[in-house]
């Protein structure tokens, strides 16, 4: 047992340690009415260059196996339209969060410390590179089926010939569709690991079946509190609502992140449709909200600190997505994608430049 403690000590704490952005939630509700919604926050400490991108169905995707091999390219064209969140610092971009025409919606999440992809061999035929990886996923498939399908005969690779940016791409993934099924997808060890999203929950490292074990720690939480316990001769009465959750860690941590967002999401009142849906998980999501420079750490010498970036909430039952930015927290825009599915050129546009509300002047509601 303390070998067994001291390898998972030696995993886990460089992670802590590594100066690297660890932060994004992903949580999925499914309403009263079945309406399936998905909604994740998007934390890091570098510009990516976050970028709102259409791919049309009929888009050609070129798979490629990486370069030493020699293996020839794939083209595929994709059957569904899709819109998705493409880190534009990386040269050709990379989809990481996203959702297709056909209801399958996807969450891409940084898993350092324990990601290693799967080895390209000569023999094999079908590949895809991670940076690839959120196109095809979404482009291709309609389901959480067809996507458990495909990766079980389709090799999943990232070598350094990758452009990845500032920071390696290495992430897990959520897919969720509008049956309301969903798994969680990670390489680790070099090998591909399906889950089913029991917990309706993911956050980062590390990876998804530690946090269910993690979960047994806090079994004592609970929505209902106390109201008053006797103590000798003296009647001591709570102080307040939310007694029942003391002990709900409160820091930013990913297993805090996903106690914390599992807690809510399993004792919330199901919302009745796919608008109270919206606002059930935009209020999940609040409680893990970084402000620019509560989170720091050191990337050398230099300071950086996580922050939410984005928020992107998705109504997949609805062809529907509404999302904001650092800047606007409070103002979501909200996009019909039924009329950009039907779109035949693709088109793209930075999240910090997309056309956000502008908060109502209510003062005329007072005047006499």
């Amino acid at each position: 047992m303390k070998r067994i403690l001291a390898a998972a000590l030696a995993a886990f704490l460089p992670i802590q340690n590594a100066g690297l952005a660890v932060a994004c939630t992903a949580v999925n509700v499914v309403a009263a009415d079945k309406t399936v919604i998905a909604g994740r926050t998007m934390e890091w400490a570098f510009d990516m260059k976050w970028t709102l991108k259409s791919i049309p169905k009929g888009t050609t995707l070129t798979l490629t196996a990486p370069a030493d091999l020699g293996l020839p390219e794939k083209k595929v064209a994709t059957l569904y339209s899709a819109v998705g969140i493409s880190a534009e610092v990386i040269p050709g971009g990379a989809i990481i969060e996203g959702q297709n025409a056909a209801g399958l919606g996807m969450s891409g999440n940084f898993l350092p410390g324990f990601t290693t992809y799967q080895t390209v061999t000569k023999a094999d035929t079908a590949y895809v590179s991670i940076l690839g990886f959120g196109a095809w996923a979404l482009g291709v498939h309609g389901s959480v089926a067809d996507v458990r399908a495909a990766l079980e005969k389709t090799k999943v690779w990232a070598d350094a010939s990758l452009p990845s940016g500032p920071t390696p791409p290495t992430i897990h993934m959520v897919f969720t569709d509008r049956s309301g099924a969903s798994i969680i997808v990670e390489y680790v060890g070099g090998a591909l690991q399906i889950h089913d999203n029991v917990a309706s929950v993911l956050t980062n490292s590390p990876p998804y079946d530690w946090h269910l074990l993690n979960l047994r720690n806090y079994l004592n939480l609970s929505t209902m509190g106390v109201n008053d316990r006797r103590f000798g001769t003296a009647n001591v009465t709570a102080i307040g609502q939310g007694g029942g959750a003391t002990g709900l860690p409160g820091d930013f941590t990913p297993p805090s992140r996903f106690v914390r967002a599992a807690f809510m999401r399993h004792s919330m009142a199901q919302p009745k449709d796919g608008a109270d849906a919206i606002t059930t998980i935009g209020h999940i999501l609040n409680t893990v909200d970084i402000p620019l420079g509560v989170a720091q750490s050191k990337d050398g010498d230099t300071v950086v600190s996580d922050y939410t970036q984005w928020v992107a909430i998705k109504d997949l039952t609805h062809n529907r997505m509404v999302i904001s930015d650092y800047a606007h927290r409070t103002t979501f825009l909200t996009l019909d994608l039924d009329a950009i599915f039907a779109q035949d050129k693709p088109s793209a546009r930075l999240v910090t430049d997309l056309p956000f509300p502008a908060a109502v002047d209510g003062t005329a509601a007072l005047k006499n």
